[in-house]
């Protein structure tokens, strides 16, 4: 799929206001702009968003509940009621799990953590999981990144004498579960000033305004946020506000003293040497911690991330990179044979959204396959596969395109769904999934916008390779960590070429490692294309090119500047 490059030359008006931007924060204009478009218009404003301030967190106390919240797990110690922290089996479910749970234990003891079986228990509170709380005689479950529609089985826990305390950021209905308290920024009645926190974060606010309440110090919390970081870059959340101080205090908490559990990922991974980023939570640590839960059983996921001993941790790292090594590959072949169903359908290849189905498909893995059929066609898409009499799948959307609303517009077909705008999961009798699957069509063919039918990609400067200096680069780094609402900057250079040098690298000769120039300069830049070496002839050809890219450290040689080539097109394109 070829994307579409769309760039706004600035008016002369914009182009002034970032000269003087940039001059009072002795920054490049280029990088002055791109602040203003994030809507950072001042020094004062742009001085807190390059050093983000944990003294700038949100009074946790503004959410709604969260004093009822505090009160009721204040009275469970007290009254040394034994307490079940229950949490989703994926990245974000498991690290607010970890992180909950991990604070607590630090002043309770009566207390344990438990994430339900995918294949067993399904999503959310299960049956079992409720009998195991009776019969161990628990009397309080915080339940985070999940809850906030489980009214029938919230219900049945209070004839139980079971409370439940919701930590929760997926969007509600209009009716919600008969918790004691029920945290979730995105409540029609709560004022809290930020919407988009994670479901670890909504845990952390919790923890927060526990420790404010009984003179905890902040501090004790600082060691935790290594948690916050992993589960905002893996559910893809917005980087701004309160995420942006949470991921930015949490990443050099992951990089210079992280939890025990997530140094062992960092090992496996082969990442110990380099400073870590948002992306290598999403690539790497991420999928790992997921690998568990859509493999086998995600409770291994919180084992590993709460373990104290690091040979340990290490030991139950390898079992889940294990896990990760067999997801890739059930992943790759249910991905082809979604290709094959997608191209062999005309139906499909018609239609503005895609939706398929296969009763053998693995559950565990249908959204990394949703996920990949989004990027291949552009078009929201929902996989789905068979579980008993149901039909279980997971949903994803394209840039604008609310999917939640598409979903619950069949909520009439549904047994259950969730999520949010661009991210969701449902469930369905089998016999209504084709049902389903024309009105969810028609739902999309009615409300999809053409600018939402194609990929375009924003292009935040074009620059000349003389542009591309150590400085400019060093100043780019101050706007990480990079995500949704805070993309990592990509420019454009036109009318590069070959130095003469490049050629196709790789176990399969997949990528191209470059030396190009520009027409306007006799300045060499090094780059990387992966997975394009298909344009490795038309650059070996000494014609020129268009290239856009991202600006990164060159990790085999320090304090060098490489270019990772997201794109390659003939001028005339």
């Amino acid at each position: 799929m070829q994307l579409k490059w769309n760039y706004t030359t600035p008016t002369a008006e914009q182009a002034n206001a970032a000269k003087e931007l940039g001059a009072k924060l002795n920054i490049s204009p280029v990088l002055a702009r791109l602040l203003i478009k994030r809507g950072i218009t001042t020094e004062s404003a742009a001085k807190r968003f390059f050093r983000p301030l944990l003294s700038d967190l949100i009074d946790p106390f503004l959410m709604k509940d969260m004093d009822i919240a505090v009160d009721r797990l204040d009275d469970a110690m007290g009254r040394k009621e034994r307490i079940i922290v229950y949490g989703d089996y994926d990245v974000d479910g498991c690290t607010a799990v970890a992180l909950v749970y991990k604070f607590l234990r630090q002043f309770y003891s009566n207390i344990e953590y438990y994430i339900p079986d995918r294949y067993e228990e399904g999503y959310g509170i299960s049956k079992k999981a409720l009998a195991y709380a009776k019969e161990t005689n628990v009397k309080l479950i915080i339940i985070l990144d999940s809850g906030i529609k489980a009214i029938e089985e919230i219900a049945y826990a209070k004839e139980l004498g079971i409370d439940f305390i919701i930590c929760d950021h997926h969007l509600p209905e209009d009716v919600m579960p008969p918790a004691v308290a029920i945290l979730n920024p995105k409540r029609n009645d709560d004022t809290y000033p930020f919407k988009h926190l994670s479901g670890c974060g909504v845990g952390f606010k919790f923890m927060q305004a526990f420790a404010k309440h009984n003179n905890i110090p902040f501090s004790k919390l600082i060691p935790l946020l290594d948690f916050c970081a992993v589960s905002i870059a893996a559910d893809l959340v917005p980087v701004t506000n309160e995420n942006r101080i949470l991921a930015f205090h949490g990443l050099k908490q992951l990089n210079h003293n992280p939890n025990i559990g997530l140094q062992a990922i960092i090992d496996i991974c082969g990442l110990t040497e380099r400073e870590l980023t948002m992306n290598d939570i999403i690539f790497k640590i991420g999928p790992r911690i997921n690998a568990s839960g859509r493999m086998e059983k995600g409770k291994e996921s919180v084992d590993l991330l709460v373990e104290r001993d690091l040979s340990t941790a290490l030991r139950l790292a390898k079992h889940i990179d294990e896990y990760n090594d067999k997801r890739k590959d059930v992943d790759r072949q249910m991905t082809e044979e979604a290709n094959q169903i997608v191209e062999r359908l005309e139906s499909q290849k018609q239609q503005t959204s895609i939706v398929l189905y296969d009763e053998h498909w693995n559950k565990g893995v249908i959204g990394i396959v949703a996920s990949r059929l989004t990027e291949i066609y552009y078009r929201p898409t929902i996989v789905l596969t068979r579980d008993g009499d149901l039909a279980t799948g997971s949903a994803r959307s394209v840039a604008g395109f609310d999917l939640y609303s598409a979903i619950k517009s069949c909520s009439d077909l549904l047994q259950n769904f969730g999520g949010h705008t661009y991210a969701a999961g449902l469930s369905l009798k089998w016999e209504n999934v084709k049902e389903f699957r024309i009105r969810f069509q028609q739902y999309v063919d009615e409300h999809i916008l053409p600018e939402q039918k194609e990929a375009i990609v924003d292009i935040d400067a074009i620059l000349d390779f003389k542009d591309i200096t150590k400085k400019l680069h060093s100043d780019l780094k101050k706007f990480a960590p990079f995500g949704p609402k805070n993309p990592k900057p990509l420019f454009c250079t036109k009318d590069v070429f070959d130095f003469g040098t490049s050629k196709v690298v790789g176990r399969e000769q997949e990528h191209i490692k470059l030396e190009l120039v520009d027409s306007k300069s006799n300045n060499i830049m090094n780059g990387i294309a992966f997975g394009q070496s298909k344009s490795a002839k038309y650059i070996k050809s000494k014609r020129s090119f268009d290239i856009t890219y991202t600006i990164e450290d060159n990790i085999f040689k320090r304090n060098a500047i490489q270019l990772q080539i997201e794109e390659i097109r003939p001028p005339e394109e």
